[in-house]
């Protein structure tokens, strides 16, 4: 495995773990700051703002990045997250922990970048196994994150916070003086400001007709996929009357089977049973793990639904590398922003469709969500069935 692989990964393990810390913790200080018993709705709202300011962003820093080179725009995100979450750390009213999360929808949208960078390096026969780590990366993230977060945030709510600081400061540093350019921006092409504007990439991804059903399966995968983040933490109080650490330690056991199963599974996987079946394959595991969510009575039973969980996610690598061979070499930093802006979009509506759905089944069947949930990802099958796979363009002499 090559040096800047390496350290591309690293970056996005320390972005998952600074990511990871706030999730036990969130509802905990929007209580603090709020006052409301029911945080269900505020939790939705935030998730939400987050999204859409990384809808707005993501595909302005894949754009940026085709056109400056990945290196400078990973830099700025990166200094940017330290400063913000060193905001939101000492905020002390609502509005200002809005404005945080708002700024940390920005500076987030770095992971476009982080992915087109990981195509520039890759050869496209590798890349579903090379999106497979990363993604491992991702999920050992979130091991390590939501333990620390809530062991830090039963001390003090808002210690995690200057804990991803300190991460984010030094994923800046790591990036700075280890990581190469991948892919040098082509200085002697004209910038069009029109390509600031997210929804022309949008525009552009829905003239490539081979594209257009994968980025509306992505919707929906990734849409239900805000079920978890959105909900998890305030299902583990009501249900299981679990404090900060439980909910971390259940996040991160939730990361070390996705990790494992991200690490090893998905290129063998795609191989054997094709694109498409893996997906299906995943899709049916997931399903599983959200209907024993469903009907749980003890808290044992999430922790034996996390391998379903992380199954669910083997053809999602796949998935990927059939979309990147959908666009050209020079525009994938601009098919990345798209996709990386279909995630946010999906997590603009998701967050505030699944509060409002907790919001009222808590008291009689918080596990209701997580069937509405199989409900919802129902909606999906038919357009992988009608999907097309294409084969991979053969490596060059």
């Amino acid at each position: 495995m090559n040096r800047p692989l390496i350290i591309i990964l690293a970056a996005v393990m320390l972005d998952s773990i600074g990511i990871g810390l706030i999730f036990p913790i969130l509802p905990k200080l929007l209580e603090e700051v709020t006052h409301v018993a029911n945080i269900a709705p505020y939790v939705g709202v935030m998730f939400a703002l987050y999204a859409a300011i990384q809808f707005i962003f993501s595909p302005v820093l894949g754009v940026l990045s085709d056109r400056f080179g990945r290196r400078p725009v990973l830099l700025i995100s990166l200094a940017g997250a330290a400063v913000d979450y060193l905001f939101m750390a000492f905020a002390p009213e609502l509005w200002m922990l809005v404005l945080g999360r708002a700024i940390a929808g920005f500076t987030s949208a770095n992971m476009a970048v982080a992915t087109a960078y990981i195509t520039d390096i890759t050869p496209e026969e590798q890349r579903a196994q090379r999106f497979g780590l990363f993604h491992a990366m991702f999920g050992i993230g979130f091991v390590i994150g939501p333990v620390l977060g809530g062991l830090l945030g039963d001390v003090w709510v808002r210690a995690p916070f200057i804990a991803a600081a300190v991460l984010n400061g030094l994923n800046f540093a790591l990036a700075l003086f280890m990581l190469p350019e991948s892919r040098p921006g082509r200085r002697d092409t004209r910038f069009d400001l029109k390509a600031l504007n997210p929804l022309v990439p949008l525009a552009w991804a829905f003239t490539l007709k081979g594209l257009v059903p994968l980025l509306l399966v992505f919707f929906i995968l990734n849409f239900v996929g805000n079920m978890y983040g959105t909900v998890w933490a305030l299902y583990g109080y009501d249900a299981f009357q679990w404090n900060g650490l439980m909910v971390g330690i259940s996040l991160a056991g939730y990361g070390i089977f996705h990790a494992i199963v991200q690490a090893v599974l998905p290129g063998p996987a795609s191989k054997r049973f094709g694109e498409r079946n893996a997906l299906l394959i995943g899709l049916a595991c997931e399903c599983a793990g959200l209907l024993l969510m469903g009907f749980a009575t003890q808290g044992w039973v999430v922790f034996a639904a996390l391998p379903l969980f992380a199954l669910g996610g083997i053809g999602i690598p796949a998935f990927q590398s059939l979309a990147t061979r959908q666009a050209d070499a020079d525009k994938q930093g601009q098919l990345q922003g798209v996709m990386a802006s279909i995630v946010s979009l999906a997590s603009i509506f998701g967050p505030l469709y699944f509060a409002g759905f907790y919001f009222g089944i808590k008291d009689w069947w918080p596990g209701l969500i997580w069937i509405i949930g199989v409900g919802t990802y129902l909606l999906a099958i038919p357009l992988i069935l009608a999907m097309r796979t294409r084969a991979a363009a053969p490596a060059p002499a």
